[in-house]
């Protein structure tokens, strides 16, 4: 047989090859897994995005790439993008604020131009307490007629017969709109001049609700100067006759706005006569009523509502829905134009998104079937102003219009109520959120979700406003001081306890 020889090694017998492929066997095991590892360390790296563009890297011309232990992207790199969002994020900061502190009215009471006098409010309150007397002279029968839970029956009566008593009206809009219908000008003229008269008296007399506006005409083609002129002869007499003063929360109403440019000129007009009457700059404030489709979308397929903050100039302080007038410029019939239509739900969750965390304030719009005749017809008109009302509130929607002094009743349970309800639920989580707010790290004495905080006091605040609970019953629930609460800001709520 033919011996196998090496060169190297000499003869090459069979145990030397048996030897051989031992050792072949225990290096595949070692290497093989670093080989692995090299390959997988190649295809990743090739796998790996290359580099931002200069543009987005730090401001020297090259990238000092560094070992880390437990990050890959350096420090000075990361900060040049996080910068990039710098400026983004402080505009959303001044954009969406969040909720305003301020208290917003539970409802606007629309009243002709012509039908104003110091004394309405008390007026209104007097003609509401009769309606309820004569119709529902007892909480049993009220809160039959309404709908009303049985357990909450005695408590909101007698909320509701307190608050027509103590603060019938909370805010007022005297209409040279619908409500006046169209006059003469002259007529228009005296009229514009009368109210003026009549609101410096309850100013002086201090009978005015805590809010209280006039909504003018369209800026339209056909009525902008009669709009404008209005105003103007309201806010000169009154500013003649109060040396200069406006009332408290006094706004404008703008309607059935069809053009951007139509906010735009108001809030130049508000500007111009400002500057003619030496009115401190940005106190005439004014408020857009949605009732139009070119209010929920633009021309372009663009959502309207935020093009008329902008053009606002900051004195858009309220967006108002209108019911009758947006379902008509749909299209729909009259059998059919009401609150809970699903035309109206869209229209208003529109408004709701468009403007959630601005600031500025959404009221629903009027229920028309009023409570007027016999005792049935009033009941069944109460339950169906119930019925929207509290369908506004579920929506986020607190404030919403009242056209007759008999719907005051219904308003107000109704809206106590909803409070009422929810008293409980409301109460732990604010609680129980103060008390981890305060606890929490805060940023900059900025509580990272102050939104969410402000919300919940806002819950307790308009509670406590509208008189559907007691100051003492807002702070046993809330487990806030008074001072607390009257603060109206639940940032410095955190930074009052965090000091001490």
């Amino acid at each position: 047989m033919h011996e196998r020889r090496c060169a190297r090694c000499g003869p090459v017998t069979k145990s030397t090859i048996l030897r051989r492929r031992r050792v072949h066997a225990i290096l595949d095991l070692i290497l093989d897994p670093i080989l692995d590892l090299i390959l997988d360390l190649i295809l990743d790296f090739e796998e790996r995005p290359p580099l931002p563009p200069a543009s987005t890297r730090c401001s020297s011309e090259t990238v000092i790439l560094r070992r880390m232990a437990d990050t890959s992207i350096p420090d000075n790199a990361l900060s040049s993008i996080l910068d990039a969002v710098d400026k983004p994020n402080a505009a959303v900061a001044r954009q969406f604020p969040g909720d305003s502190p301020r208290r917003q009215p539970v409802h606007v009471v629309y009243g002709g131009a012509h039908l104003f006098k110091a004394d309405a409010a008390q007026k209104l309150g007097a003609l509401a307490l009769k309606a309820l007397q004569d119709h529902a002279p007892d909480a049993r029968t009220f809160a039959a007629a309404i709908g009303l839970d049985a357990a909450l029956a005695d408590r909101v009566y007698l909320r509701v017969v307190d608050k027509l008593t103590r603060e019938p009206v909370e805010d007022y809009r005297i209409d040279f709109e619908d409500g006046f219908g169209s006059r003469p000008d002259h007529e228009e003229d005296r009229y514009a001049q009368i109210a003026a008269n009549e609101v410096a008296a309850a100013m002086r007399d201090r009978t005015l609700p805590a809010s209280i506006g006039i909504r003018i005409k369209p800026l339209s083609e056909e009525l902008k100067r009669r709009a404008l002129r209005t105003m103007d002869l309201f806010l000169t007499r009154l500013l003649e006759r109060t040396s200069g003063a406006l009332p408290p929360n006094f706004v404008v109403t703008l309607p059935k706005i069809t053009a951007p440019e139509q906010v735009s000129a108001l809030a130049q007009w508000c500007e111009a006569l400002e500057y003619w009457r030496e009115v401190p700059a940005g106190s005439l404030k004014f408020e857009v009523m949605v009732e139009t489709t070119q209010s929920i979308v633009a021309p372009d397929g663009t959502v309207a509502l935020p093009t008329f903050v902008a053009l606002g100039g900051g004195r858009l302080v309220a967006a108002h829905f209108g019911t009758y007038d947006y379902t008509a410029s749909c299209g729909i019939t009259a059998a059919h134009q009401h609150m809970r239509h699903p035309a109206c739900d869209f229209a208003r969750h529109v408004m709701q998104v468009s403007l959630a965390g601005t600031g500025i304030w959404l009221s629903d719009g009027a229920t028309n079937v009023m409570p007027i005749g016999s005792r049935e017809s009033v009941h069944a008109a109460w339950r169906l102003h119930a019925e929207h009302v509290r369908h506004s509130l579920v929506n986020g929607f607190y404030q919403g219009w009242d056209l007759h002094p008999a719907q005051l009743p219904s308003r107000f349970a109704a809206v106590f109520a909803f409070f009422l309800e929810g008293l409980a639920a409301a109460s732990e989580r604010l609680r129980n959120f103060v008390e981890k707010a305060a606890q929490a790290t805060l940023v900059g004495d900025v509580f990272d979700d102050a939104a969410t905080g402000q919300g919940l006091l806002n819950y307790f605040l308009r509670a406590m406003q509208c008189g559907a609970i007691t100051e003492h019953e807002a702070i046993e629930k809330s487990g806030l001081t008074l001072d607390e609460l009257r603060s109206r800001s639940f940032a410095a709520i955190l930074r009052s306890r965090r000091a001490s």
